[in-house]
């Protein structure tokens, strides 16, 4: 697995922390694009000289790796743990996906900077490579659960991973904290869609539907 640059931890000056700087400049890159927002409009958002930003950053390209980089890890996270669990592939596709809902929630700013990127940095590509390194395990999952019968046959593992985990990322467009649905409500919600319609369904010797008396997730 490619693993994230470590950037060497600096110290903070008084009254200012990285995570408060991260913050402002997330908050800046989703609503005024990364390219567009200069570290002289962060100095002016945070009420700090450019300096003062150097201090615990070397560039603008270090915020962005280590802003992706909350997401990714985050996403990869829930992918060991989901591989860790004993049992079938449908049930780690479950945790994963429920994972995954959860991450997006917890660091809702960070992925919504990680959808955006397109690949005009190299901190952008490297984001790029490790979005396609998680995406190739979520379809090895797939393709496994559809080998075990638990999966329809008749849609690709590749397909399936990518329409489920665009379900999955829809939801920065529209999610809010403190809407009313808690995140594991929302998880929840968001496993019944994506796999009730993925499920192959038993059948009775006739070839007839039988209805199920359990949910399967």
């Amino acid at each position: 697995m490619t693993t994230a640059r470590v950037t060497p931890a600096r110290r903070g000056r008084p009254g200012y922390d990285l995570e408060s700087l991260l913050a402002v400049a997330v908050a800046a890159f989703n609503e005024r694009g990364y390219e567009a927002t200069s570290m002289e409009d962060l100095s002016r958002r945070l009420g700090i000289t450019k300096s003062a930003i150097y201090h615990h950053v070397a560039s603008k390209d270090e915020l962005l790796r280590l802003a992706v980089g909350r997401a990714l890890d985050g996403l990869f996270e829930a992918a060991a743990q989901a591989a860790a669990l004993d049992g079938r592939a449908i049930d780690r596709l479950h945790h994963l996906v429920r994972r995954s809902v959860h991450v997006l929630v917890e660091r809702l700013p960070f992925v919504t900077l990680l959808l955006r990127v397109r690949g005009n940095t190299e901190v952008e590509r490297e984001a790029l490579a490790r979005r396609r390194e998680f995406d190739h395990l979520v379809g090895e999952l797939f393709q496994r659960a559809e080998a075990e019968g638990d999966v329809r046959a008749d849609v690709p593992p590749a397909v399936a991973a990518r329409l489920v985990f665009g379900l999955v990322n829809s939801l920065v467009e529209w999610y809010r904290p403190g809407g009313g649905m808690d995140a594991g409500a929302l998880a929840d919600t968001v496993v019944a869609m994506a796999f009730q319609g993925l499920r192959t369904t038993p059948r009775g010797a006739g070839g007839q539907v039988v209805a199920e008396t359990t949910e399967p997730w």
